[in-house]
């Protein structure tokens, strides 16, 4: 199925197209599968179905926080084994490396606020914006993928209240976090634009780049602090490793390659930003495969 894979529309099934069931709905090719909820494998995931069959997933409209494939009993809807990042899982990991965008189709066992009171319904597409490990609420370790409308600049902001100072918000179309660059540019010139996992500074004709990557990241359901503390100045190539999981900072400061554990190098720090160790070990807990 791989080597055709389709990312994007289907011609003839535009958003709010609706199939009487999952047969209808895989002849369509909006959503292939007939039974599973994600369809897609190592090179990427296409489609994903919500539909009430994880109780971990969260449905907020113009964005989703979706449960990985695997360990759940279908009759009861419960998680009885943990789940692991193969098939679907990886897939969906892919597309937010690969930046393929999800058709996200939403089915009657879904959130009543946002889905058809019949059969399914395609609600257009999706990019995935993050994507974690987590212990659910009946125990076992899950996957999970945020995912957002395409044109969605930010998921919508943080519910008051919730760990840390949530980040400020601005009446749009739609309501949008706004990061501070204050923030992230004071951390950067603390650092001097290295990276703080490998001491990388690049130089471009307008100076200096490095990028600030939030250690617990600011939308829903981590609820970061847009504060200093909770920020990394890292370089483009660690950015992603870190946001992905692929490195990581243990308790004694160390950066890591997952899987291995091979230590790269110290997290360097400089006087003035103050690293939250507590912000660094829930990205372990949440990030690291």
């Amino acid at each position: 199925m791989a080597s055709d894979r389709i990312y994007g529309e289907i011609p003839g099934y535009p958003p709010g197209s609706t199939f009487k069931n999952r047969d209808e709905l895989a002849g369509s090719g909006v959503h292939r599968p007939n039974q599973a909820g994600i369809c897609g494998g190592k090179d990427g995931a296409e489609s994903i179905v919500v539909s009430g069959g994880y109780v971990d997933d969260e449905d907020y409209g113009t964005e989703v926080v979706y449960t990985g494939q695997g360990g759940n009993d279908p009759a009861t809807k419960r998680q009885i084994a943990d789940q692991q990042l193969t098939r679907g899982n990886l897939g969906l990991a892919r597309s937010q490396i690969d930046g393929n965008p999800v058709r996200v189709v939403r089915g009657a066992g879904g959130d009543p606020k946002y889905s058809p009171k019949f059969g399914l319904r395609y609600d257009g597409l999706f990019r995935v914006v993050d994507h974690w490990r987590d212990t659910g609420k009946d125990g076992f370790q899950i996957w999970r993928y945020r995912l957002v409308t395409l044109d969605n600049a930010d998921p919508p902001p943080v519910v008051p209240g919730a760990a840390g100072e949530p980040a400020a918000r601005t009446e749009a179309t739609i309501q949008r976090l706004v990061r501070s660059t204050a923030v992230a540019n004071r951390v950067k010139r603390l650092h001097g634009y290295q990276c703080q996992a490998c001491g990388i500074q690049l130089a471009t004709p307008a100076g200096p780049y490095a990028e600030a990557a939030h250690i617990r990241a600011l939308g829903k359901p981590h609820n970061g602090p847009d504060v200093a503390s909770n920020v990394l100045c890292l370089c483009p190539n660690d950015h992603l490793l870190f946001d992905t999981g692929a490195i990581y900072v243990d308790a004694d400061g160390a950066v890591r390659q997952s899987g291995t554990a091979a230590e790269l190098g110290e997290l360097r720090l400089v006087a003035g930003h103050l690293v939250d160790w507590a912000q660094l070990a829930y990205h372990r807990e949440h990030h690291k495969p």
